[in-house]
């Protein structure tokens, strides 16, 4: 991560996805407007907490694990996670504010109060986060970059992965969703040198889903177009 600074005392992190698409329904502008600020976890943004002062946990969650998607997308492994798991605290990061829109219709439509939605970058909220507090990560069909020269712009690099493993918990567990045959291999280079093992035993425990797992809108047209799901587990090491 550089050294260079903004003049809000934040790092200068390039960041390469959409932070918008097509133009939002009034509805959903309706959601943004009247749900997100009381979903927030808390103060994460440079500008609102320039001392980067760790979050509230307890007052948000209680003494519940917590778990962490992202990029949730759409919102729908996201919030199916929060409504199946109510003794979990929940929280989903997205900088895709058409993905946020999306999820926030969805949480008016589900009883879902174990649930905080980051509208922004992730590495935002690793700076915020105690060490060690993550028990289960979630990274779902993330942007592939699928040009070679782009592939330091993945989530599976040096930079994201040392900043995941230190906010989670020893034994914590990642589960990494791709159709992208590349990135499963960047995926399996980068994330055991990060401080995790890959705990697949078999064949099956790559090629079959997760008993819980739900699939997403992105997994539905990556089957459309013929590509294969990969379901990677890992293990943060001791």
């Amino acid at each position: 991560m550089t050294d260079t600074k903004h003049p809000s005392g934040a790092p200068w992190r390039n960041f390469y996805g959409r932070f918008k698409g097509h133009n939002l329904r009034d509805r959903q502008q309706a959601y943004l407007e009247e749900d997100l600020a009381k979903l927030s976890p808390g103060a994460v943004g440079w500008e609102e907490n320039p001392n980067r002062d760790n979050l509230d946990l307890e007052g948000l969650f209680g003494d519940k694990p917590l778990w962490l998607e992202i990029g949730f997308g759409g919102g729908e492994h996201l919030i199916h996670q929060a409504v199946q798991n109510p003794d979990v605290g929940m929280i989903g990061a997205e900088p895709y504010i058409n993905g946020v829109a999306m999820l926030l219709g969805k949480i008016r439509e589900l009883d879902a109060p174990n649930l905080r939605v980051h509208a922004g970058d992730v590495r935002d909220l690793f700076d915020v986060l105690p060490d060690g507090c993550v028990s289960k990560v979630f990274l779902n069909y993330p942007d592939p970059w699928p040009k070679k020269r782009h592939h330091r712009r993945r989530f599976v690099t040096h930079e994201h992965l040392q900043a995941l493993a230190k906010v989670m918990a020893i034994g914590a567990e990642l589960r990494v969703a791709t159709d992208i045959e590349d990135y499963v291999r960047q995926t399996l280079e980068e994330v055991p040198r990060a401080g995790f093992d890959w705990i697949a035993e078999s064949a099956a425990d790559w090629k079959e889903p997760w008993s819980d797992w739900v699939s997403t809108r992105y997994e539905q047209k990556a089957l459309r177009e013929g590509r294969t799901p990969h379901y990677l587990t890992f293990v943060r090491e001791t």
